[in-house]
């Protein structure tokens, strides 16, 4: 109950102080030992009166991730719903929602996106179910394609209205197979996603992930993009990672990305060793290869010590027949 009421205070006093707010965020940096710190389960910012990020708190999943409300004057749309489904803290998250719309005087109706199905991003769902009014975007690979209306992915683009607000939806997959990034003309923010964070971009299909880089940066050459808004921030602010899974963020870095990080991703992408490589606001990483060579490590390691062992074994028993036979 008290990291509740902690989580609760958070969001009012920044609901208190938020209007007119900008790109400067400041989050939360959680705690080594979270169970015995007060931890705020949510954060609010306002970008501005019509434009809201929330923040999950890194102790309450480590993800930390970011939630991007876009409110329109015939309906709002919430991009991401987070890593939490327990009902106090999904709760926490659907009741801000709830009440930034009241504050703007919004229509009622939201639509709920992600920006792909991983679990950290969708576990909120259910909560926000609840809501009337509510429609969410299926996780599914067909049923979510002929809800975005896609008619060939990934190569076309398609918009969602939202009375006075249009946002472009963009296929991005490489980090996942349907992972899509949203534009906001509003504001000309880009929220990229796990496509573009600081921290670590997860490669699943580098060829996928490479044709996505390029189709986003030939939009950002067409559309003017001020700044790129990932889900999640992994690194402080000399550029170094967060170990994974840290709940701890000492220092942590901005979360925007510039346009010039979106037009220099496919290069990065292109030079890309198939394991690791480091760039200055980003790491890129394939999971899966970088365990392939650990787990090829191993397999050796302990082919060696089978051998050096039967070698042993076998040492002592050749010497006592020798010398019985003598």
């Amino acid at each position: 109950m008290k990291n509740i009421c902690a989580g609760l205070i958070a969001f009012a006093s920044l609901q208190a102080t938020a209007a007119g707010g900008n790109l400067e965020m400041k989050w939360d940096p959680g705690a080594d030992e979270c169970t015995t710190s007060d931890q705020k389960h949510l954060q609010v910012h306002h970008v501005d009166s019509t434009t809201v990020v929330l923040r999950q708190g890194l102790c309450i999943a480590y993800e930390a991730n970011l939630l991007y409300l876009l409110v329109g004057k015939t309906r709002s749309l919430l991009i991401d719903t987070g890593a939490v489904e327990d009902p106090p803290t999904a709760t926490l998250t659907v009741n801000a929602v709830e009440e930034i719309l009241r504050m703007t005087g919004a229509a009622p109706t939201l639509l709920v996106v992600h920006t792909h199905g991983h679990q950290d991003h969708r576990a909120g769902d259910a909560a926000f179910a609840a809501l009337p009014g509510v429609r969410i975007a299926p996780v599914e690979t067909e049923p979510l394609r002929a809800f975005f209306g896609f008619r060939d992915w990934p190569n076309d683009l398609v918009q969602i209205a939202l009375g006075d607000r249009i946002v472009d939806v963009i296929p991005t997959p490489g980090h996942h197979e349907d992972h899509v990034v949203f534009y906001d003309r509003n504001t000309r923010l880009l929220i990229t996603g796990d496509f573009l964070l600081p921290g670590r971009l997860l490669v699943q299909d580098i060829d996928a992930y490479r044709t996505s880089a390029r189709r986003v940066a030939e939009f950002a050459g067409k559309n003017p993009i001020d700044h790129a808004l990932g889900a999640h921030i992994e690194m402080d602010a000399k550029g170094n990672l967060f170990a994974s899974g840290a709940t701890y963020h000492p220092d942590e870095r901005a979360l925007r990305l510039s346009a010039e990080d979106v037009t220099a991703l496919p290069a990065a992408l292109e030079d890309f060793n198939g394991f690791y490589s480091r760039h200055e606001n980003y790491v890129v990483v394939n999971s899966m290869h970088n365990l392939m060579v650990v787990a090829s490590v191993v397999i050796l390691a302990l082919g060696l010590l089978a051998a050096w062992a039967r070698r042993l074994w076998t040492r002592p028993r050749r010497a006592i027949s020798t010398g019985e036979s003598g």
